[in-house]
C-alpha cells in the first residue's frame, strides 16, 4: 500500500535497482541511484527548517533534477507546484505568490530572468540553482547550489504522511481569467498511476517517451506510470516534430503520448520502419483527435494501439476508449478509466437518459481535493452527488463539459459548456465545427469560435491555418455543401499558425480576445 507518492519509486527500485529509470539525453539514473537522490535532497530540505505542507516552485525543463524534487518535496512532507518553463516571469509571479512558495528549484539562467520579481515575492524564502551560473549576490534570498546539498552527509530523514495529505499543486491554463491551482493528494497521484498503467498495460520492458510538460498533470502521469511499473522513462525537450520521431526511433520507445496539435504534425511525416516495430501504443488527451489525423497515424504505425482519453485536471483522467473500439465508434471517448465511475447529468444532479446531452460528472478516488486559494471557485465545480441520508456526503467534479452517453454506455463529447456556439437558436459543438473542416484536404488546424452578433447571437468564426492553394472561397464552398445552413460560417480567418497555452493546445482565450472584433470590422 502506497501512502506517500515518492513510495512507488522506493519499491520499484527494490525491485528492479540497476535498471535505468529517466534518460533525459544529457544524463541518466538508474532506480536505486534515483531512490538515494530523493533521499539525500529531502534529507537537505527538511534541513533548511521547511515546515511540513510548505510549497517548493519547480521552474524547470523535463530533466532529471526536476523529477528528483518532485518526489524528494513528497518525502520531506512538502507540497511541490510545477511552473512551466514556458511562462514569463510575471506569470511565474503569479503562481509564486497564489500559493505563497518559499523555495524556488530552478537553474542559474533563469533564475536570472526572474531577477525582477523576488522583491515582490514575499514568501519565497530560499533558491534552489541546479547550476552555477547565477550571481545571487544581488538578491535577499537563501541560495544553495545542487551539488554541494548533495555533498553533505545524509540521514535519510522523513516525514510521515498519509494518503490524503496534499502533495501537489497543478495550475490549469484555464479558459478564463488567471490561472488556477488544482490541489492533488498522494492518493489522487497514485491511484492515477495505477489506473492508466492498468489499461497501458505498462511493464517494466517499457521506453515512454514523455515530450509533454512535467507542468501538466497528463505530462507528469507519464513520470508517475513509468515509475510505477518499472519502465524507462526519456525526458525530452523538442523543437520540431521530427524530433519526436528520432528519439522514438533512438531509444526504441514503445509508449508516447501528445495533444492533438502535436499528433497533427507527426501525422504529416514519414516514421522509420524501425519505429513502427517498437512503438507499442500513442495516447492522446487535451482534446479530440480529428478523424483524418487517426487514419493518418494508423496508416503510419500500423502495429500500434492507439488509446483517445479525455481528462481533466481536477480528476486527472476520466475516461479511454479500448483499440477494440476505435472502428466501431470512432467518435466516442471511451467508458470510465478503472476505479472511476462516470456520470452524465441534469443541470438538478439527475442521470440523462441514453442520447440525451448533459454535464460529464467525475466521481471516485481521482477527483482532487478542490482549488489552491479559490473556495467560491471550488464550490462551483466540486459539488455533492448521490443520495448520501446515512453517511458523509461524496463530492464529485462536474466537468462542464456537454457529452452523451449511448445505450452502451459509451460517451461522446460535445463541446465545453462556456466554448459552445449559440447561433440562431441552435447550439453548436466547435469540435463538431472542426473535425468537419478536417475533412478537406489543405486544413492543417482549425478553431470554431462563437463571435457577438446582434442578429444571430453568435455567428460561426472559422480560425484556420491551411496549405497555401486553399483559400476562403474554397472553403466555405465545401462548408456550404457539407454543413447544414445554421453551421455556416460568417468569418473565415486564415493565419500563419493558431495560438498556444503553455501546454500546446490551441489557446482558445487568446483566440476569443484577438476575433471578438470582428463584427466591428466586417
Amino acid at each position: 500500500m502506497y501512502c506517500q507518492l515518492d513510495q512507488i519509486l522506493t519499491q520499484t527500485a527494490l525491485q528492479f535497482p540497476q535498471k535505468i529509470a529517466l534518460d533525459d539525453n544529457k544524463q541518466q539514473a538508474s532506480y536505486q541511484q534515483l531512490e538515494q537522490m530523493v533521499s539525500q535532497l529531502a534529507d537537505q530540505l527538511i534541513s533548511l527548517r521547511l515546515t511540513s505542507g510548505c510549497r517548493i516552485g519547480i521552474y524547470l525543463p523535463k530533466q532529471i533534477e526536476a523529477v528528483v524534487s518532485k518526489l524528494a518535496a513528497s518525502r520531506a512532507g512538502l507540497v511541490f507546484v510545477p511552473i512551466n518553463p514556458l511562462l514569463k516571469p510575471h506569470q511565474v509571479s503569479y503562481i509564486l505568490n497564489d500559493c505563497n512558495v518559499e523555495l524556488l528549484v530552478t537553474s542559474g539562467p533563469r533564475a536570472k530572468q526572474l531577477n525582477d520579481i523576488y522583491c515582490d515575492s514575499p514568501d519565497l524564502k530560499h533558491l534552489l540553482l541546479i547550476d552555477d551560473k547565477f550571481d545571487s549576490e544581488s538578491i535577499e534570498l537563501n541560495t544553495y547550489q545542487w551539488d554541494q546539498l548533495f555533498d553533505k552527509q545524509n540521514e535519510f530523514q522523513t516525514r510521515s504522511r498519509i494518503d490524503q495529505d496534499l502533495a501537489a499543486i497543478l495550475y490549469t491554463s484555464g479558459s478564463t481569467g488567471k490561472p488556477k491551482g488544482v490541489c492533488l493528494s498522494h492518493r489522487n497521484l497514485i491511484a492515477g498511476a495505477q489506473s492508466v498503467s492498468h489499461y497501458l498495460e505498462n511493464t517494466c520492458d517499457d521506453v515512454i517517451l514523455a515530450v509533454l510538460p512535467l507542468s501538466f498533470d497528463y505530462g507528469l502521469s507519464q513520470i508517475t506510470t513509468g515509475l510505477l511499473a518499472g519502465a524507462k522513462v526519456v525526458l525530452m525537450e523538442y523543437l520540431l516534430p521530427r524530433d519526436v520521431i528520432r528519439q522514438v526511433e533512438k531509444h526504441q520507445a514503445t509508449g508516447l503520448a501528445a495533444v492533438p496539435p502535436l499528433w497533427f504534425q507527426l501525422a504529416q511525416l514519414e516514421w522509420p520502419e524501425a519505429t513502427k516495430k517498437t512503438l507499442r501504443y500513442f495516447t492522446n488527451s487535451g482534446g479530440a483527435m480529428p478523424k483524418a489525423t487517426l487514419q493518418a497515424l494508423r496508416k503510419q504505425l500500423p502495429k500500434t494501439k492507439p488509446f483517445l482519453m479525455y481528462g481533466l485536471t481536477e480528476a486527472f483522467r476520466s475516461t479511454y476508449l479500448d483499440p477494440g473500439e476505435i472502428d466501431q465508434r470512432p467518435d466516442s471517448i471511451g467508458k470510465a478509466i478503472p476505479n472511476a465511475k462516470i456520470l452524465v447529468c441534469r443541470p438538478d444532479g439527475s442521470e440523462c437518459d441514453a442520447g440525451e446531452a448533459g454535464e460529464l460528472v467525475h466521481r471516485g478516488v481521482h477527483v482532487s481535493l478542490g482549488y489552491w486559494n479559490a473556495p467560491e471557485k471550488t464550490s462551483i465545480r466540486f459539488k455533492p452527488i448521490g443520495d448520501t441520508a446515512n453517511y458523509l456526503t461524496e463530492l464529485a467534479v462536474w466537468s462542464g463539459d456537454q457529452v452523451t452517453r449511448d445505450k452502451d454506455d459509451f460517451l461522446y463529447f460535445i463541446g465545453r459548456a462556456d466554448d459552445m456556439i449559440k447561433c440562431s437558436g441552435y447550439r453548436i459543438s466547435p469540435s463538431e465545427l472542426e473535425d468537419s473542416l478536417f475533412l478537406l484536404d489543405g486544413i492543417k488546424e482549425v478553431a470554431a469560435l462563437g463571435i457577438v452578433d446582434d442578429q444571430l447571437g453568435q455567428a460561426v468564426a472559422l480560425i484556420i491555418k491551411a496549405e497555401s492553394e486553399l483559400n476562403a472561397d474554397a472553403i466555405r464552398k465545401y462548408c456550404m455543401k457539407q454543413l447544414p445552413n445554421y453551421m455556416q460560417p460568417k468569418y473565415i480567418e486564415l493565419v500563419e499558425k493558431l495560438p498556444r497555452n503553455p501546454n500546446g493546445k490551441i489557446d482558445r482565450t487568446e483566440l476569443k480576445n484577438q476575433y471578438q472584433s470582428l463584427a466591428n470590422t466586417q
